[in-house]
């Protein structure tokens, strides 16, 4: 049984239909790439699942429980984690207060001071300034802070919104090299929702491209990425 399952959800902005009957499938342990143009249908998607939106129809379900609905606090306890796009740290708050807020409503403050020591263990240079005010980070080190800080939930999969977002190259490399780290190491499962589908074919993986708020091209990542099929979906020639 799939981890997370999506099944035919519509999402609607006022006038503006945001998913059309999009559907996918997340597998325990596996990396999903969710690719597409701007507008897609992508940050959505996942703005769904974390129970931000409520889809007009269709359901979801996670970890064995139908979700569509639900608060995005009793998602969480199910053990999903999302890393919105921008990063949005709190800058006037340290570096371990950042990580803490990832706790939640836990109760079980010696389990969340080893998933911090777990998180510095990961993040070494998290651990070096976690006395320092978050603002100051690079966007690089930022990234690092709010991947802990999901991490701090304790999740069976994380969520993130376009972490190469306004990353220089070789810090791209790093961020994604943690995170396969993490997958293997903890088991781990990855939704990665990222414009381009370059920075797929490189990790691998699954992907799923989407175009106008529906999936268009699932498959392979680095097969997908090598044949024709890719341009013409995320471009939209060849559909007349």
């Amino acid at each position: 049984m799939s981890l997370l399952s999506v099944e035919n959800i519509s999402v609607r902005y006022g006038q503006l239909t945001a998913l059309r009957r999009a559907s996918i499938k997340v597998q325990e342990g596996e990396t999903l790439f969710v690719t597409g143009p701007n507008g897609a249908g992508k940050s959505t998607l996942l703005r769904a699942i974390a129970g931000v939106v409520t889809p007009r129809e269709g359901f979801i379900q996670f970890a064995g429980q139908h979700i569509a609905g639900k608060s995005p606090e009793d998602i969480a306890r199910l053990g999903f984690s999302m890393v919105p796009e921008g990063r949005e740290v709190f800058g006037a708050l340290t570096i371990e207060e950042n990580l803490r807020l990832g706790t939640g409503m836990r109760a079980d403050k010696d389990q969340a001071a080893r998933d911090l020591e777990q998180v510095y263990s990961v993040f070494p240079i998290l651990k070096d300034r976690k006395d320092q005010q978050a603002g100051v980070l690079s966007g690089g080190q930022q990234q690092m802070l709010v991947i802990g800080r999901a991490l701090m939930a304790g999740p069976k999969l994380i969520a993130i919104d376009e972490p190469s977002l306004g990353l220089a190259p070789k810090v791209i490399d790093d961020v994604y090299a943690t995170l396969l780290k993490l997958r293997d190491s903890r088991g781990l499962t990855l939704l990665i929702v990222e414009q381009s589908a370059t920075r797929a074919s490189l990790t691998g993986g699954r992907m799923v491209l989407m175009r106008s708020g529906e999936v268009a091209l699932e498959g392979d990542a680095r097969e997908l990425v090598k044949g024709e099929a890719l341009k013409q979906a995320y471009f939209g020639y060849g559909d007349h």
